[in-house]
């Protein structure tokens, strides 16, 4: 016989859970009812001398090997593979003890032949109907055996004194009949009763993991969700805060459980008492800053209808308050462009005209210092306004990126030499590059040129009156697939009340600017899908930080 069909519950960790269950708390009935028969007997022999018990130290012999063996299965349950085969034959054991116990205890009219319910039952309960069965069987060949046994007037050969009553066949096939249906009777309703605990047990079990489940699935949405949430009971306190509202807040969630909403979030209450549907409201997070928030309000009613609680909503609208400052500023941008270009397109032309002939009127009056000092000046200033006009062309026009593959460090180089030729360029200025040759970035190499142009003026303007100006341009490639690209100077640094204005056109803190440098290269590096930002450097300077998207 294969082991398979010994065993066929080998290999599934569910059955082989539960029987080793059933199989210990079989060995916890067996020593319970070990230990109440020894008392039964006890009780008997001194109260009721007249019922038939061998002697009572042979019982407790027997009880006591009883105890050993239970013991040693307890310990093998640790070491044993298959549960179902090592249950059979306890079972099968506990049932030829019962008949033994039987046997010794005065056969057809021994006490104890109701023990052999005992083995049936734990048959049905760890093997289900066919255990039952199977016990039930046994049972009724063990206790037929038995009674021949008796009949035969064999009994007297291993007990001495034997009450023998079993006179006649008829008396035998009566007890016979009797004790074999109500075996199997019991066999019968056992295995209903374990089949019907069964299915219990599988509905409660899959209850319980639909519930765990969804208690996770629960959990999960409650914490992983953007939108910020937070409940409270009937009496205002805060029950549960998920992770949005942590963030959205700057306070643990054991920092806001179990105060009261008027306490912890005021401007929340506040605005609740005003507006009960919700709408917007500006609240203070831990660091103080200030934040809008969106934020609605609903009611809770539980299941018992004793409490009534809330649930609130948060909707951090920072970024979406930022966008629409973004549109404002490039609606605002636009407009300004558009009147730029047209004032540049209505001066250029006079302009022109204006420096030509001051340049013809000076090539022809070359010996009157006064005359060629105030041409000059006429020509110098023409050529600023025109430089300006240039500027105004630049940021007016709408940018469409030719986008094409370039090294970074190349195109570095060729601006700085072209700086370099510039004679307003401080000789004694420093200026590091630290840009990998295989540095490849993706965009349009001319308007990349224009970002360095002007980023790299302004640091070396902050350092002009500076001995130790230094200029350090460097870039990298990160790992959320961009190009960063820094220009740090040590220079004086920017102030920061103005930090928020530098990137607005005509915004100029220089009496030569333009006020459109670094309006230029905000608009040059928001047409990539980019970012520039901007830092202090330690111990001083600044440091901007433009990030452009790689495919």
């Amino acid at each position: 016989m294969k082991l398979s069909s010994l065993c066929p519950h080998t290999g599934s960790s569910a059955a082989n859970n539960h029987l080793r269950k059933q199989i210990q708390w079989l060995l916890f009935f067996r020593v319970l009812f070990l230990s109440l028969m020894l008392g039964v007997s006890i009780l008997i022999q001194t109260k009721a001398p007249a019922i038939f018990l061998p002697p009572l130290h042979y019982l407790a012999y027997f009880i006591a090997g009883l105890y050993l063996f239970t013991i040693l299965s307890a310990l093998a349950i640790k070491l044993i593979q298959c549960y179902s085969l090592f249950g059979y034959l306890q079972i099968t054991l506990d049932t030829l003890l019962v008949t033994l116990l039987v046997f010794f205890t005065g056969g057809s009219q021994s006490v104890f032949t109701v023990v052999y319910f005992f083995p049936i039952v734990m048959g049905a309960f760890m093997l289900f109907r066919q255990g039952s069965l199977l016990f039930a069987t046994l049972s009724t060949l063990l206790f037929g055996a038995l009674l021949l046994v008796e009949y035969g007037g064999h009994a007297s050969h291993f007990v001495p004194v034997y009450p023998g009553q079993l006179n006649n066949f008829q008396m035998l096939l009566h007890y016979f009949t009797i004790y074999s249906l109500t075996f199997f009777l019991v066999a019968i309703l056992s295995s209903m009763l374990s089949t019907r605990l069964q299915k219990a047990e599988a509905e409660l079990f899959q209850t319980i993991s639909d519930y765990g489940r969804l208690s996770f699935l629960y959990k999960q949405i409650f914490d992983d969700i953007n939108t910020g949430i937070i409940t409270v009971d009937a009496e205002r306190r805060i029950t549960s805060v998920n992770r949005a509202a942590e963030r959205i807040t700057g306070y643990e969630a054991n920092e806001l459980l179990g105060q009261k909403i008027s306490q912890a979030l005021p401007a929340l209450e506040t605005a609740m008492l005003h507006d009960e549907r919700g709408h917007l409201v500006v609240i203070p997070r831990k660091n103080g800053e200030i934040i809008p928030v969106g934020y609605s309000c609903s009611r809770l009613n539980p299941a018992d209808d004793n409490e009534n609680g809330s649930v609130y909503t948060l909707q951090d609208l920072s970024q979406i308050k930022k966008m629409e400052a973004q549109v404002q500023q490039a609606e605002k941008m636009a407009t300004i462009g558009e009147m730029a270009a047209g004032i540049a397109h209505e001066l250029r032309n006079p302009l022109a005209a204006i420096s030509g002939a001051a340049q013809l009127l000076n090539r022809e009056n070359r010996n009157n210092s006064v005359n060629k000092r105030l041409f000059d000046i006429i020509i110098r200033e023409s050529d600023r306004l025109d430089d300006t006009i240039h500027e105004f062309l630049l940021f007016s026009r709408p940018l469409n990126p030719v986008k094409e593959w370039f090294s970074l460090r190349i195109l570095t180089q060729e601006t700085m030499e072209t700086l370099s030729q510039n004679p307003e360029w401080a000789t004694d200025l420093t200026l590091t590059l630290d840009i990998p040759p295989t540095l490849e970035c993706w965009a349009d190499p001319q308007l990349i040129r224009q970002v360095l142009l002007n980023l790299t003026t302004n640091s070396a303007n902050a350092c002009r009156n500076m001995k130790d100006g230094r200029v350090a341009l460097r870039a990298r490639e990160t790992a959320e697939a961009a190009i960063v690209l820094e220009i740090a100077d040590n220079g004086p640094g920017i102030p920061d009340g103005i930090r928020g204005k530098i990137f607005e056109p005509f915004f100029t803190t220089r009496e030569t600017g333009t006020g459109l440098g670094l309006a230029i290269v905000s608009q040059i590096v928001h047409s990539h899908g980019g970012e520039i930002s901007l830092r202090d450097c330690q111990p001083q300077g600044t440091i901007f930080s433009v990030s452009l998207p790689l495919p």
